[in-house]
């Protein structure tokens, strides 16, 4: 892409922070915002020159680095938000999904899947559901949260069988596609798409991509692999 965008890299650990800037600067788009200081003022410097891109380092930050991460979404929806841990599990995966964090990565990750992942997020992209193919517990768990949230847990034995191009299209929206790239995979148009996509949520009676595939995978229409 060739639009620059701002990246702000957050971690307790110095050398890990300007490592990861390293590895992100071989990218001519991308520019970094000035690291805050990880104490009470952290919010407040986001505010004032918010980021198209938050790399938060979750180990060790004081205030529970999930938590800094929740709240900078939260006061900067905009954000794209990217996770990086050292033991990637189920139940910080679902913490990350609460925070509506756009990926979820390995620290030991390569630059070159972290400078992928970050070009995606700055998208639009949404690389986070693509791990919830693979890790079917912690959609059961998401699904059980929206659950709680809606009147949908009744409404399940409803829920209307998709189309086979539906289908096709739940599989590339899990897989972290816009309505742009699944329109020039399957060469039809964007607008297409977009009506398919209406359709897909109202048949699951989800509100959000991210919700239909949840409910896709616990109704086996999409395959786990």
């Amino acid at each position: 892409m060739n639009d620059k965008f701002q990246v702000l890299v957050l971690s307790r650990q110095i050398l890990f922070r300007r490592g990861v800037e390293y590895a992100l600067s071989q990218a001519t788009e991308v520019q970094f915002s000035a690291a805050p200081e990880l104490n009470d003022e952290v919010l407040s410097s986001i505010d004032s020159l918010p980021p198209d891109v938050a790399v938060v380092d979750i180990d060790g930050i004081a205030d529970n680095g999930l938590t800094l991460a929740r709240r900078i979404k939260q006061r900067s929806p905009s954000i794209a938000l990217i996770m990086l841990a050292t033991n990637l599990n189920d139940s910080q995966l679902f913490q990350a999904l609460k925070g509506q964090a756009s990926a979820y990565l390995d620290k030991d990750v390569t630059s070159e899947v972290l400078l992928d992942t970050v070009r995606r997020v700055a998208r639009g992209e949404h690389p986070i559901n693509e791990s919830l193919t693979a890790r079917p517990k912690v959609a059961e768990q998401v699904l059980q949260q929206f659950q709680e949230l809606s009147w949908r847990s009744e409404a399940e034995a409803f829920i209307s069988p998709l189309t086979a191009r539906e289908t096709q299209i739940l599989n590339f929206i899990a897989r972290g596609y816009l309505n742009k790239q699944i329109a020039a995979e399957l060469a039809i148009s964007e607008q297409t798409i977009k009506n398919h996509v209406t359709s897909i949520l109202r048949k699951l009676n989800a509100n959000a991509r991210t919700e239909a595939v949840v409910v896709g995978i616990r109704q086996g229409l999409i395959t786990i692999t």
